[in-house]
């Protein structure tokens, strides 16, 4: 039986993260972004979807 392939995002941070609310750093800090032009892998999920959500403006997703 073939494992079902899981769907990867690649998100990259392309906007400075100064001056934005708390929950926006905090949505950041938690995808695992720290710098501009950093880039993360995620699975995925509703959660990681949800949170891309909140810092849209911030950020460049594209599916891998």
């Amino acid at each position: 039986m073939a494992k079902a392939k899981t769907k990867t995002l690649r998100i990259t941070q392309v906007r400075s993260r100064i001056g934005r609310r708390p929950n926006q750093k905090a949505t950041l800090d938690a995808l695992g972004l720290k710098k501009i032009n950093q880039t993360v892998e995620h699975s995925d999920s509703d959660v990681i979807r949800g949170m891309i959500n909140t810092v849209n403006f911030l950020v460049n997703v594209k599916e891998v």
